[in-house]
């Protein structure tokens, strides 16, 4: 079953729309960014200018949530935005690859990260923890996943790990499982 549940419908009073880049809205169940107009919207960030503006554009909030909106206008989230992959000019949200890598019945934890790649841009890398006993080839990963999500969203390369990096309140540090592969590169996002 699918990981990613429904928020819920937005407040009364309050505006959600979902958005790409540019600030156009995505058509219902596409992902984008999540933005929100309402009276309870914050008004920006203490002695924070630039992340206010960056958070705040007219009047709509940018949650830097990566999500969509069904036809009900049930808010989905998604991942963050920031966690985003763009391969070959393709928007790839690491929750829907991770989600897929989890239907594995060998896979015990997976994360999913961009790292570089001279002709795309960015790749898509499974970083994957096997349940106790268990060993599994990268081929075999990357096959199970071309069954179940789109071609280009495929990870093109698997590694295996003991375990996954987290914060204390259960997050996988991205950041922490980026850093070897980007160590002599610029990634325009941290």
């Amino acid at each position: 079953g699918s990981r990613m549940r429904a928020a819920g419908k937005p407040i009364t009073g309050a505006e959600v729309r979902v958005v790409d880049g540019s600030g156009k809205d995505v058509p219902i169940g596409e992902v984008g960014e999540i933005i929100i107009r309402s009276p309870q919207v914050m008004k920006g960030y203490w002695n924070l200018p630039d992340a206010t503006a960056r958070a705040i554009r007219g009047d709509w909030f940018h949650s830097g949530d990566a999500g969509y909106l069904d036809a009900d206008g049930y808010v989905y989230i998604h991942d963050r935005v920031k966690d985003m992959i763009v391969s070959g000019g393709e928007n790839i949200y690491p929750a829907e690859v991770e989600s897929a890598l989890f239907g594995h019945p060998k896979v015990a934890d997976v994360a999913v990260i961009g790292v570089p790649d001279d002709r795309w841009g960015e790749s898509v890398k499974a970083i994957v923890v096997l349940k106790p006993g268990e060993s599994a080839t990268p081929g075999e990963l990357i096959e199970f996943a071309r069954s179940r999500i789109a071609g280009y969203k495929v990870p093109r390369s698997v590694d295996f790990i003991d375990a996954l990096p987290r914060n204390p309140s259960g997050k996988i540090l991205k950041r922490e499982l980026r850093k070897p592969y980007w160590a002599n590169r610029e990634r325009q996002v941290n």
